[in-house]
């Protein structure tokens, strides 16, 4: 009986410890895959350009097919080496629900993302932020009041110089050098602002070559010029989803016919008016001009298999995220760039190589060739005139919608251009400058 005792109370025993090494165990293993997961997570493991033919019939279509010829006029560039991104549907949602994401509303500031990150990491590939610079708010609120009230700059007089010749007028190309010379607010680099191109690449190419952001700097100064402050008024009012239909409010229409206003006092603008009135395009009245302006840039159309959910200024100078597809369609301004830039919306991944050899972009470079993720989803290959005016760049496809083609091949001063310009259906459906070979 001793011995059956003492055998039940050694086997009591050894149940105890031996549950007590199991636990152990278990702890460590919880602990080794908490410690695994946290690796993973601090290592990061794992153009576009869509207008259409002139045809008044089955835009979708069409704008499917220039989509596939721009791509392949860009070296075939496909969506390789795309980053996982957030759905369309889900990045709407985050639209709807917090318009801080699509910069409505001030971004959170890189000292902001310090304070919340304080526990000594540092995230992985992280590249230098700036602060984003605002149009001032009272300003803004004074560009919401009817185009009637505000205070605009004067008139631009520059004489004989805004009358087009018989050979200006005999050859879109050469009025449109001739709008370069007229854009009196075009940047300077190194004076007004400095970028880095960094490294290039192939369109196909998925590493980063860049280590930093396009932009240096950029002078604050830029931002109190009347037709750059206006512009900026606009890029908030449009919700960068294909397929979604955009709401414009009375506030909104009033910024747009403000900014309107505003340029039509410039040079480009005035000069424009004259050409197409002497082609007999544009009314002989200024006022009615600038209506059909009005009219070609904000009036909204289909896109996508859904009405009234873009517009000529929204595409080109703002951008859109394909429905679906994920990819990043429009987007060649580089004020819009530079803005998304220093809110950290826009990584820039580099420039993509010229065609031809000897023409490596540097700091002085006013047309690039770029590719760029926005809000983690990425644009390819995007080409855009850095530091010309709004009124420039609005002049120019203007122009070669009117009275050019698709294909308009000019000299912007020492950059021989093509500024492909598409049609969706009788809309402006997408226009942009790619260097010419």
């Amino acid at each position: 009986m001793d011995g059956l005792i003492k055998g039940l109370v050694n086997a009591a025993i050894d149940h105890i410890q031996g549950g007590g090494n199991d636990d152990d165990d278990n702890r460590d293993d919880v602990e080794q895959r908490s410690r695994s997961s946290w690796a993973q997570v601090v290592s990061g493991d794992p153009e576009d350009h869509e207008g259409s033919n002139p045809s008044n019939t089955d835009h979708n279509s069409r704008l499917s097919s220039h989509n596939r010829r721009e791509e392949n006029y860009h070296e075939n560039q496909t969506s390789w080496g795309r980053r996982p991104a957030m759905t369309a549907q889900k990045v709407e949602e985050s639209y709807q629900e917090n318009q801080t994401s699509w910069g409505r509303q001030p971004a959170m500031t890189a000292q902001k993302d310090d304070d919340t990150n304080n526990d000594g990491w540092e995230t992985a590939h992280k590249k230098p932020s700036r602060q984003h610079h605002k149009v001032p708010i009272d300003q803004r609120n004074n560009y919401k009041r009817p185009a009637g009230e505000q205070h605009y700059s004067d008139e631009v007089d520059c004489g004989a110089k805004m009358e087009p010749s018989e050979e200006e007028l005999a050859d879109v190309s050469k009025a449109i050098n001739k709008l370069w010379e007229l854009d009196l607010n075009r940047l300077v680099p190194g004076k007004d602002y400095e970028i880095d191109c960094g490294e290039g690449k192939k369109v196909y190419q998925k590493d980063d070559m860049a280590e930093g952001s396009l932009f240096s700097w950029l002078s604050e100064e830029i931002f109190r010029k009347p037709t750059y402050s206006r512009f900026c008024s606009l890029l908030d009012n449009y919700n960068p989803h294909e397929g979604y239909k955009e709401v414009v409010t009375s506030e909104e229409r009033q910024e747009q016919a403000a900014f309107i206003e505003e340029i039509s006092r410039t040079a480009p603008i005035k000069y424009l008016h004259k050409y197409l009135s002497a082609k007999g395009i544009a009314s002989g009245s200024y006022q009615e001009f600038k209506g059909m302006i009005m009219s070609l840039w904000f009036d909204l159309y289909g896109r996508g298999g859904t009405s009234s959910c873009s517009s000529a200024f929204e595409h080109v100078f703002v951008g859109e995220i394909k429905r679906g597809e994920q990819e990043v369609s429009g987007f060649h301004n580089w004020i819009q760039f530079y803005l998304e830039e220093a809110k950290g919306r826009v990584d820039y991944q580099g420039y993509i190589f010229p065609r031809r050899r000897g023409q490596i972009p540097d700091s002085e470079t006013q047309l690039l060739t770029v590719q760029f993720e926005w809000n983690g989803v990425l644009k390819s290959v995007s080409s855009t005139l850095v530091g010309v005016s709004p009124e420039f760049e609005l002049a120019i496809y203007t122009l070669c919608f009117y009275v050019g083609g698709e294909d308009n091949h000019v000299e912007l001063g020492p950059y021989p251009v093509n500024i492909k310009c598409y049609r969706h259906g009788n809309k402006l459906g997408s226009a942009f400058p790619i260097a010419d070979s």
